[in-house]
């Protein structure tokens, strides 16, 4: 059972004909505030239940529901094969482990235009009902495979003609003076940490984000936006 919590992950969940078995709804809770969810219900022969505020925090862990809660199948792992088709922009992690920057992640690798975000067995947060959440919806749309070995996975995507630049406070290149080759692969690493021996060694182009004052990293999500959406930028530019 994974559970979408919170207006837009159950939301995003029900436009995106997720297989779920129920929505449960906090009574006393404003009808137009979630009216639209209702309809989608309604449309999709989704049963919808009406409890008490306590049985929801109890259902969600404690976590902040905004009255309304889904409940579902199992988040499933894509294959790794499967996102190469088409893909111009996939997103890898090494050793992102805390499961609101992964679901901020997908949230930003999926308005980006990203095809998918590859995480490794280990080291890595599991899909879960917080990744959802912090992906507000994207999660629904956006293919996340798991790979056994990250160090292989880049090996074979840069057979398949990928590109991998690792996203690294020692980079030599500053991420907004490259000349992003397509198809691409960011790779992003945890923060103080960074991306692994390994990994660094797989990668084509070490880059960085230059930065100002005392502290000498950023938020692994926020970092994700700032490489991304300079990727889709260039990306409109020689459209």
């Amino acid at each position: 059972m994974a559970l979408r919590i919170g207006v837009h992950a159950v939301l995003e969940a029900l436009r995106a004909r997720s297989p779920l078995n129920r929505v449960v709804i906090a009574q006393g809770v404003s009808p137009h505030r979630l009216q639209g969810i209702i309809d989608l219900c309604r449309e999709l022969c989704v049963p919808v239940r009406f409890e008490g505020r306590e049985a929801l925090d109890r259902l969600s862990g404690g976590a902040a529901h905004q009255g309304v809660i889904a409940v579902g199948a199992e988040y499933r792992y894509a294959e790794l094969e499967g996102l190469l088709g088409a893909a111009k922009l996939l997103v890898a992690l090494d050793g992102v482990e805390d499961p609101h920057n992964l679901g901020a992640i997908i949230r930003t690798a999926h308005a980006a235009g990203a095809a998918g975000v590859v995480v490794p067995e280990r080291r890595a947060a599991p899909l879960t009902e917080a990744v959802a959440k912090a992906a507000a919806g994207a999660l629904e749309y956006l293919p996340v495979a798991r790979v056994g070995n990250l160090n292989r996975a880049l090996e074979l995507l840069k057979e398949r003609g990928f590109w991998i630049y690792g996203l690294d406070e020692r980079g030599e290149q500053s991420y907004d003076a490259v000349e992003y080759a397509t198809p691409t692969v960011f790779v992003l690493g945890a923060e103080g940490r960074g991306l692994h021996q390994q990994v660094r060694q797989r990668c084509d182009f070490l880059i960085r984000i230059p930065l100002s004052g005392k502290i000498a990293s950023l938020n692994v999500s926020v970092a994700a936006g700032i490489v991304l959406f300079e990727w889709k930028r260039r990306c409109a530019a020689r459209a």
